[in-house]
């Protein structure tokens, strides 16, 4: 329980899913953290209880990442309740599946803003909280950003583009003793994949688990154990990666 004891961790899109995962596990560990919504607050707080409920220490703090002053206030707000900042991890995200035909410009925006864009807001909040002593940035990504399918083409895009904002940063941030890795997960048991249409016993489900090894969909707590060991002293030589954890779905 100490592989990030006193680290100071902000984790977006933290009220369910694979946010909430990282937020628990990085507690476990001995993070303190910031758990970041956009609009589910019974999420978020039902996330700080059970971390506060098991000794760790957590707020729930609103913003919308897509938006500059929101960002301004989430870290902010992050500043005044623990000083400083060690950890920033991108897992907001804003995804449908949807056929070019129907890719509407303001679907085009929503994807962008939340998944490109709010990345962008966040790393550079986050980059003066880090300060001297350096820091550490963990982007959700997909494994479509490497193998994009039908019908999913603007989320797609938006991972490929996560990708290399990931890749950029960690060799313009590197000198400042910033790491900058991505996470790539394949199809996991989230509340978004299920409001997608991939549900237990589902054909899009079927599909997925017949092409996986390993032979399942994967859960949250197996993306946020990756997230810990990059967050970790573990993985003090790694930067500019993008790791898939996939069950071999996504083999590069």
């Amino acid at each position: 329980m100490s592989k990030l004891k006193n680290k100071v961790a902000v984790v977006t899109g933290a009220s369910k899913g694979i946010g909430a995962a990282i937020a628990k596990h990085f507690a476990h560990e001995g993070a303190k953290v910031v758990v970041n919504y956009a609009s589910s607050k019974e999420g978020a707080d039902k996330v700080v209880k059970e971390i506060t409920d098991h000794g760790g220490i957590a707020i729930a703090v609103q913003a919308d990442i897509s938006k500059e002053a929101d960002v301004t206030r989430l870290f902010e707000e992050t500043r005044k309740a623990f000083g400083t900042l060690d950890i920033l991890v991108n897992n907001a995200v804003f995804q449908q599946y949807l056929p070019i035909e129907q890719a509407t410009v303001e679907a085009f925006h929503q994807h962008f803003d939340v998944n490109v864009l709010g990345p962008i807001l966040t790393i550079q909040a986050a980059l003066k909280l880090f300060g001297d002593k350096g820091g550490n940035v963990i982007n959700i990504s997909s494994g479509a950003s490497k193998m994009p399918m039908a019908g999913v083409s603007l989320y797609s895009a938006t991972k490929a583009a996560l990708d290399a904002i990931t890749i950029a940063l960690s060799k313009e941030l590197g000198a400042k003793n910033i790491r900058v890795n991505s996470i790539l997960p394949g199809a996991t048991e989230t509340e978004g994949a299920a409001s997608a249409g991939v549900t237990t016993g589902s054909e899009a489900e079927t599909m997925f688990v017949a092409n996986t090894p390993l032979g399942r969909r994967g859960r949250p707590e197996d993306i946020a154990k990756a997230a810990v060991f990059l967050a970790s002293d573990d993985a003090a030589w790694i930067t500019g990666e993008q790791i898939s954890v996939s069950g071999g779905m996504y083999g590069f």
